[in-house]
């Protein structure tokens, strides 16, 4: 269909009471991400012509989480049902659109699985629905002889009978506006809940002449609600058993599929293996050939081919490029880009900097706001002491340039190409290139000295 016709509205005033949270319930987040925020994705998917959020509870919270997202916000201020949360909306739908009801706890919908919906939502009117084993909590879908929908019952409302049917009501609908807006104003709350429930509106449309055409999703984790921290687990790793399913069908090789996390996208070259516990968050790039050994953490980097991440590394807003090998135990932070070829050994942390093809950074080291050259080597227990208090500065490194042990490069300070900084030094000049530089106290021993014994 058009998208210039379609409009969604996505139902997230609910307080969520079963999370015993101060966070609203939508603002807590599956795969790093807010509930509500997995919704509004499915929703510009479709490119509709506007989405409109109807928030409640926490609103301002809501709001602020998303402040940076194109979105129609409309208050419902008395929580008087899922009929009347949809009212508050109206005003904002012509009645020549189409629209299309989400929920803002429903996380792991498809756009896929609308696709269907949305089309018998422009004549008729769609529902989404799904079988269940337990349906134990949900409003049944009552179908006549011809098995044609005729209501809905919620489980407060229904008798035995209609309690054994297993086919559910998912909440998900879509129709013309204009005849929503006639159904809507004509809902009554006697029921035990005294809400105005926006299923009834079924039974009007059937009763108007409406069919009500179903459709189903491929899983029931699709239109799974989320109402408490338990459900919440579940549904995480069900999302992350499709995100692993996922990548194995891409070409990686997933050590243990049941211990990995992806929080965001990942984009992957050919034969790239993951160990168990990595957790990939935000946009990361994997090349090919890279191997992430268990325990690492890569968020928004970009990692080139034959890259080589020991175990318990973490890397972050980073460039790792071809043939790199890091870790173990290293951390790499923001602003870091590594040239081809590079080693970052074990507990080397390295912060907005550039690393130099071929340079070698292997132990216990602090690099941080340097420039370095190709084929430098640092030795053990190097510091960049890049921060004076107030002001950040930076280090400059040639080419080739050796880094004594234990030395500390007092920045601003350059260290020219070829030149050797003797073990244990404290630079705060510059080095010259092709020389050796350092700076030591005249070494001495004490005679007679006796060692302090413990009283």
């Amino acid at each position: 269909m058009s998208s210039s016709r379609l409009d969604v509205v996505i139902l997230a005033a609910g307080q969520g009471t079963r999370m015993k949270s101060n966070l609203p319930k939508v603002l807590h987040p599956l795969a790093a991400r807010p509930l509500l925020g997995h919704v509004i994705d499915t929703a510009r998917a479709l490119n509709p012509k506007k989405i409109i959020v109807v928030y409640g509870h926490g609103g301002e919270q809501v709001k602020a989480a998303f402040r940076d997202e194109d979105l129609l916000w409309i208050e419902q201020a008395e929580q008087l049902g899922t009929g009347h949360a949809l009212e508050q909306a109206m005003p904002e739908i012509a009645d020549e659109d189409t629209l299309l009801v989400l929920y803002g706890d429903v996380p792991m919908l498809r756009a896929e699985t609308l696709a269907e919906l949305i089309r018998q939502g422009e004549e008729t009117f769609g529902l989404l629905t799904v079988h269940l084993d337990d349906p134990a909590g949900y409003g049944r879908i009552v179908r006549d002889s011809h098995a044609a929908v005729v209501r809905i019952v919620e489980e407060k409302d229904a008798d035995a009978e209609t309690r054994r049917i297993t086919e559910i009501n998912t909440g998900i609908l879509c129709t013309g506006a204009a005849k929503m807006r006639q159904w809507l104003s004509r809902l009554e709350n006697n029921n035990k809940q005294g809400e105005f429930y926006l299923t009834d509106t079924i039974e009007m449309a059937v009763k108007d002449g409406i069919p009500v055409q179903t459709s189903h999703p491929d899983s029931p984790a699709e239109v799974a609600g989320i109402n408490s921290r338990e459900q919440l687990a579940e549904l995480e790793r069900e999302y992350q058993r499709l995100q692993a399913l996922q990548l194995m069908q891409n070409g990686v090789s997933l050590l243990d599929p049941r211990r990995i996390d992806i929080r965001g996208s990942v984009e992957t070259g050919q034969d790239v293996t993951l160990d168990v516990n990595v957790v990939l968050s935000g946009k990361v790039v994997l090349g090919d050939n890279v191997v992430i050994g268990p325990g690492c953490v890569i968020i928004d980097s970009e990692i080139g081919d034959n890259v080589e991440i020991k175990p318990m590394s973490v890397i972050e807003q980073a460039k790792i490029a071809s043939g790199a090998q890091i870790g173990p135990f290293a951390r790499i932070r923001p602003g870091t880009e590594l040239a081809s070829n590079t080693r970052v050994g074990n507990f080397v942390e390295i912060k907005n900097s550039r690393v130099g093809e071929g340079s070698k950074v292997n132990h216990l080291s602090y690099v941080g706001d340097t420039t370095m050259g190709e084929g430098v080597n640092i030795g053990a227990g190097t510091i960049t002491c890049n921060y004076d208090g107030a002001n950040k500065h930076r280090t400059i490194i040639g080419d080739r340039a050796f880094i004594g042990s234990d030395t500390q490069l007092v920045a601003p300070v350059e260290v020219g190409a070829d030149a050797t900084i003797g073990a244990g030094s404290t630079i705060t000049r510059d080095a010259p290139a092709g020389e050796l530089t350092l700076s030591r106290g005249k070494q001495k021993t004490i005679k007679n000295w006796e060692r302090p014994v413990k009283k």
